[in-house]
């Protein structure tokens, strides 16, 4: 790993912290937002970074970080959200279910669990043929884990060998609900064992960490077939959907993980002062703010 690239994952993720921080900036009690990857954005970068152009990506309603980790622009992310027609989706989608063909993001299910009960079918094209070479990527987090869908999808993929990466972001919390409250263990990836499926946890909050595991990861399923599963433990700074006062959270908690902060742990690999990160933050900022102006004063779509 040399500077460079370093610098570059930490550029990547404080442009999705801006962009995220900008749809917060806007939301109210009588106007709210979405759902935000606040203290997430390591595993959208790392992971993303592993993947090729050939490669189809699955995400959840946390997707912002995966969209602008696969390439996004920021403007046409805007003006999805706004309901403008140079969205990706013409200003149909919202925040919540925006695909992008160019990018190879399929789509994002604001379901929970949705994109587990597709993904087999989209890595089930590639392996006949659609895209010989490539995988497909499936984010996803605990809760959804929880759901049946997730051994049904594991299942599938394990006994047809298909080249599907699963991504579990381990956050901590189900909507509202703690992990604790509804998972005897600590890790999604115990359970897949009786699958046969391999698995591995990883520090999701440390972008190089997360990005070393994702290359082996999708090499071996390149290279012998069949699926892998990483599960990244991280955090989820913010509320489950915008606006959110936490008052469930636990400050001991909520403190601890924001000590393990990814932006902050990678400007400490980067050997950044204080200084220099918030003028980094501030760059990302600035390009935020001309994209949202810049999707505010885009058209509306054609009325029907």
């Amino acid at each position: 790993m040399d500077a460079a690239t370093a610098s570059a994952r930490l550029d990547a993720m404080l442009l999705i912290r801006a962009y995220e921080e900008q749809l917060i900036a806007t939301t109210s009690a009588s106007q709210p937002g979405t759902c935000t990857s606040v203290g997430q954005e390591a595993c959208a970068v790392g992971v993303v970074a592993a993947l090729r152009p050939q490669d189809r990506l699955i995400s959840n309603h946390r997707s912002a970080g995966h969209l602008l980790a696969r390439g996004a622009d920021p403007e046409r992310l805007f003006a999805e959200v706004l309901g403008r027609a140079t969205g990706y989706c013409g200003g149909h989608a919202g925040s919540l279910h925006i695909s992008a063909a160019a990018l190879g993001v399929v789509l994002t299910s604001t379901t929970v669990g949705g994109g587990l009960s597709l993904a087999p079918g989209v890595a089930l094209a590639q392996k006949l043929g659609a895209q010989p070479d490539g995988i497909t990527a499936v984010f996803f987090g605990d809760g959804a884990a929880c759901q049946g869908i997730f051994h049904e999808a594991v299942n599938l993929a394990v006994t047809w060998r298909l080249p599907l990466l699963y991504v579990c972001e381990n956050n901590q919390w189900q909507a509202y609900v703690h992990r604790s409250e509804t998972m005897p263990g600590e890790h999604v990836a115990d359970w897949v064992q009786g699958h046969g499926l391999v698995a591995e946890v990883v520090d999701g909050n440390d972008v190089e960490a997360v990005h070393a595991a994702a290359v082996q990861a999708s090499a071996a399923i390149r290279d012998h077939g069949g699926p892998r599963l990483l599960e990244l433990t991280t955090y989820r700074q913010r509320g489950h959907f915008e606006p959110d006062d936490q008052a469930y959270v636990c400050a001991t908690e909520h403190a601890r993980w924001l000590a393990r902060d990814p932006v902050k742990r990678q400007a400490e690999r980067l050997m950044l002062d204080a200084e220099a990160l918030a003028h980094r933050m501030v760059q990302a900022r600035g390009r935020i703010e001309q994209a949202y102006a810049a999707a505010l004063a885009a058209p509306w779509p054609q009325a029907a």
